[in-house]
């Protein structure tokens, strides 16, 4: 393959390992053939060039040939000619061509060079190059590539068709040597219309038994983006890169024309499409009739998709022209019927360039004739933002703005916050463009504001906060003080969304102080709940629990449940633990129903947060995941999922999966979100780099960390990243990068808060630790007493800052079971540094994270086994060891398992008696519990399944514990699996 690139290669994996099968079979004396198939610029070239790499680099022979384009002038055998030629240029193939002298004709060699073969002659000549490449295969492992062969002569198609059903892929005669060959062929499966000559041959030739067929589909949108900025010389905005990938629709020679068609500063991508790009398009249309074109042009202006009969009433041909024109669009695969009678360009790139390509007349007429037919259908929201469009297009702005807001409403009624974004946004760009007399009622102070909500509730944070700065610079002096303090303490909230803390609070007081609070006002109230969040949020907890008790009181004078709601949850975190209580708790439930039943689904959304954090905080971890469930399905349902408190709620579940080591369902739950979820809200699916991190995908989660930091600042975005970042550069061993992330996160998160450290800083501060105490041990260890000294100070400044960090927790309320046992690690860890394994430490360590963290848990356990080692407790430690390596091999946690293994084998520890022998009798009961346990139920589950209340599942639970010796739900599984307590198909996959 002489092609070569200067990019990575990236995506298709799976292809490739089923190309590199075939040549390992190959190279075995399994001769096979791969039919390769895909569209224009799919990227077929570029994996068979990768395939083909690896196949030189194991030793075979790699021969390509490539059919043209030359119309009804096609020179026979060109593909073949090509790849016999350069097998004859090497020396030491020459004894195979010398006994087959007929294929001189195709090598340009022989005294019949040049001639097309008489036909008595053919069968000999195709008889010839299977003896041929039988023989080259003898020789050498042989790999034939055949690119484009939709452009293939006739007989180059029939010379195919025998090597492949009665030559070289056949089975050697009996007692000959097995045959070293593959070959691929590749050709664009979007140029396959009906009639194409290739179609019978490929429908014959994929029923062979040793020819395969692969498709190259369109490319997944994350390995796009990877493309985009691996071929961009310097930073590539993350607007630029969606824009490309949205726009290329997994196809990646389009994403590289669009991609060199950028200016130089990375400006946006511009509507226009790059020239040669759509040069190449339109060839394709211009081999059309006239009335198809025709067609074409008129869908093109409709947009991607278009329904049957609006087609037909703004294209305005009789039924059988359009038909025949449709019928053959299709056949030429431009356009792609749907089941609901619709028709769809097959690339929206098609669509553009037809697009671009109409007259500016003709496409304002047909946009002004699709307006028109849309105006006389029946409303909907499908209907009003199509409208809208065309209106827009053809210069009736009126029309436009009155259908956008129409489109507005049927998206927020739908909960399509997003959509309803883009509507609103249309909207007030159109409104100073139309008349004063054509408007609408209202302002666009007020139109600002609702977009800023939809942004809010799209999980576009930054976005709303701009446009409710727009909404405040819109209102002049004159706006009334009630919408003059809406818009602020409207501000004040988005604001607190990014962390802006102290700015929050500055807007949500001039809100307050914009609106009496007599005569009692709504305006007033959500005013003063909105101040009392922010007054918390930068220490003012007196003043926010004055204005929130005076606010309750208003709230229920004047019946606002849901502000009755809001404040209320506010009051709750104003009490130190209070929601970790039983009675914090039930006010929140109490806050919980006053919400739904008022419809408020942000104040719904903020009650479950704070019942599940509650429970997570008490290390309540099935009830905290109950809720959780509740939360996530609710807003899945609605379809604000990426609203405020949805996020955060699933952040939390997600981190719950992980943190109880049900580490598939976060994988899992991350994969079916990405695509839900806006780019802002990467931090929601996080925790699932936690699990790539702990089963040695190292590249993976830091590639998945620093771009949650690629973005403006976000609080739980720079938490997650820190968290990873600092983790892999322990797993790595480069304790000063552990520190240095450490450092960073600390200020970068207090900064935020204004409110001293925040608690995951003591947990950064654990895993820093545990880089510098290794680079403590290796010093002592190599005879580096300045070494040593210096990691121990290192380590006593990091000590002090998880100490600082949980001091404020303490004194915040916040510190629960997972804060105190970071603080045990982070002091064991300290010790370690200091002076070596501490094994107190470590028990205490142990101890702290049976709250229900197996994979800390077991790290822990791994130290404390250490500890006990180098203690001479051997039996203790070989036991430590071994309930560490069991949680490693259930949660596949690859390195973890690999430093218990090593440590078995330094140590020399023995075997601790079986588990069977110390394991209490389980009743008829706790079987039934311990099998559903393996298979991953809550308890709740388990008590449906059983027909159990929850609450006595939890007992037998708690017995089965106490019963194996776990500590968590997770060992008692892995327990249970290693003892053939229950079978190994019960048991979750790791």
């Amino acid at each position: 393959m002489t092609q070569t690139f200067g990019t990575p290669f990236i995506g298709r994996g799976d292809e490739l390992a089923r190309l590199t099968g075939v040549l390992d079979r190959a190279r075995d004396g399994e001769p096979r053939a791969v039919l390769v198939a895909g569209d224009a610029g799919v990227g077929k070239t570029r994996t068979l060039t990768e395939a083909a790499a690896r196949a030189s680099a194991a030793g075979t022979t790699v021969l390509t040939g490539h059919c043209v384009d030359l119309g009804d002038v096609g020179l026979p055998y060109l593909p073949f000619t090509e790849i016999l030629g350069a097998a004859s240029a090497e020396d030491r193939f020459s004894p195979a061509f010398a006994a087959h002298p007929e294929v001189d004709r195709l090598t340009g060699s022989g005294p019949g060079a040049g001639a097309a073969p008489d036909p008595g002659g053919r069968l000999r000549l195709f008889e010839a190059v299977a003896g041929l490449l039988a023989d080259l295969a003898d020789i050498a492992p042989l790999l034939l590539v055949l690119e484009d062969l939709h452009w293939a002569d006739q007989s180059s198609r029939d010379l195919l068709r025998f090597l492949l059903s009665r030559g070289v892929l056949q089975g050697p005669a009996a007692g000959g040597p097995a045959r070293r060959l593959a070959v691929f062929a590749s050709y664009r499966a979007d140029d396959l219309h009906r009639r194409h000559p290739l179609r019978p041959l490929l429908a014959e030739l994929i029923r062979l038994p040793a020819v395969d067929r692969l498709e190259l589909r369109p490319m997944a949108d994350a390995d796009v983006a990877r493309l985009v900025r691996a071929l961009r010389i310097g930073p590539v905005s993350d607007t630029t890169v969606r824009r490309i990938v949205e726009r290329a629709e997994g196809n990646a020679f389009y994403a590289e024309e669009l991609l060199a068609a950028l200016p130089g500063d990375d400006t946006p991508v511009s509507p226009a499409m790059p020239s040669g790009l759509a040069d190449v398009l339109l060839i394709r249309i211009e081999q059309l009739s006239d009335t198809a074109q025709q067609v074409l042009r008129t869908a093109a202006v409709a947009g991607r998709r278009v329904e049957h009969e609006l087609l037909r009433g703004a294209v305005q041909l009789p039924e059988e022209e359009l038909e025949s024109a449709l019928r053959e669009a299709v056949g030429h695969q431009l356009l792609v019927p749907g089941e609901d009678a619709t028709y769809s360009f097959r690339h929206a790139l098609t669509r553009e360039a037809v697009y671009a390509d109409l007259l500016p007349g003709e496409r304002v007429r047909l946009h002004r004739q699709f307006a028109g037919l849309l105006a006389k259908e029946a409303r909907s929201a499908k209907n009003a933002a199509e409208r809208a469009h065309h209106s827009r297009e053809s210069h009736d702005l009126a029309d436009a703005l009155a259908a956008s807001l129409e489109a507005a409403e049927h998206a927020q009624r739908v909960g399509a916050p997003a959509e309803e974004l883009h509507h609103l946004e249309t909207a007030l760009e159109l409104w100073p463009a139309v008349d004063a007399g054509a408007r609408p009622e209202g302002s666009t102070v007020t139109l600002t504001l609702r977009a800023s909500a939809a942004a809010a509730s799209a999980g576009e944070t930054h976005r709303a906060v701009h446009l409710t700065r727009d909404a405040l610079a819109r209102a002049g002096s004159d706006t009334d003080s009630e919408l003059a303090a809406r818009v602020r303490y409207t501000l004040a909230g988005n604001l607190m969304r990014i962390d802006s803390l102290k700015d929050a609070f500055a807007y949500s007081s001039e809100a307050l102080a914009l609106i009496p609070a007599e005569p009692p006002s709504y305006t007033w109230v959500w005013a003063a709940a909105t101040h009392v969040m922010a007054a918390r949020h930068v220490g003012r907890a007196e003043d926010a629990e004055r204005v929130a008790r005076q606010a309750l009181a208003t709230a229920e004078q004047l019946r606002l449940a849901d502000a009755q709601a809001d404040l209320m949850i506010s009051l709750v975190g104003l009490e130190a633990a209070s929601r970790r209580t039983r009675n914090g708790r039930e006010r929140l439930r109490r806050a919980l129903e006053l919400a739904h039943g008022a419809g408020n689904f942000p104040v719904e959304m903020r009650a479950l947060f704070n019942l599940a954090i509650g429970c997570f905080e008490s290390g309540d971890l099935e009830e905290c995941l109950t809720w959780l469930s509740d939360g996530v399905d609710r807003a899945r349902r609605s379809g604000l999922l990426s609203s405020p408190y949805a996020l955060e709620l699933r952040y939390l579940q997600s981190l719950v999966f992980y943190t109880m080591g049900r580490w598939d369902a976060c994988a899992r739950a991350a994969a079916d979100d990405a695509e839900l979820l806006p780019a802002a809200a990467g931090f929601a699916t996080g925790p699932a780099l936690y699990v790539a991190l702990a089963r040695g995908e190292l590249e993976a989660a830091v590639t998945g960390a620093r771009a949650l930091l690629d973005r403006p600042f976000d609080w739980m975005s720079t938490l997650v990243a820190s968290i990873v970042l600092t983790d892999a550069a322990a797993h790595g061993g480069d304790a000063a990068e552990a520190v240095r992330r450490l450092r960073t996160a600390a200020e970068a998160l207090t900064d935020a808060s204004g409110t001293g450290p925040p608690p995951v800083v003591v947990r950064l501060a654990a895993l820093a630790l545990s880089a510098v105490a290794d680079a403590a041990e290796e010093a002592r260890r190599s005879g580096d007493p300045a070494g040593a000294g210096h990691w121990a100070d290192s380590a006593a400044e990091v000590a002090g800052l998880a100490r600082s960090a949980a001091a404020q927790s303490e004194k915040d309320g916040e510190e629960g079971p997972e804060g105190r046992a970071w603080l045990a690690r982070a002091e064991a860890e300290w010790l370690r540094a200091r002076t070596g394994p501490d094994v107190a430490a470590w028990e205490r360590a142990v101890a702290a994270f049976g709250y229900g963290d197996p994979y800390e848990l077991a790290r822990s356990r791994r130290r404390l086994a250490e500890a006990l080692l180098a203690a001479g407790r051997r039996e203790e430690a070989a036991e430590q060891a071994r309930a560490a390596h069991d949680t490693a091999v259930l949660l596949g946690a690859k390195p973890l398992r690999e430093a218990l293994e090593a440590l078995v084998r330094r140590g020399g520890l023995a075997e601790s008696p079986a588990a069977g022998e110390r394991i209490a009798a389980l009743t008829a009961r706790e079987s039934d519990v311990l099998r559903l346990l393996g298979r991953g139920r809550t308890n709740r589950q388990i008590g449906e399944e059983l027909f159990i209340s929850g609450k006595t599942a939890s007992v037998h639970v708690s017995n089965i514990l106490a019963k194996l010796g776990a500590a968590s739900r997770t060992e008692a599984v892995a327990i249970a699996y290693r003892e053939g307590l229950i079978d190994p198909e019960t048991a979750p996959s790791p």
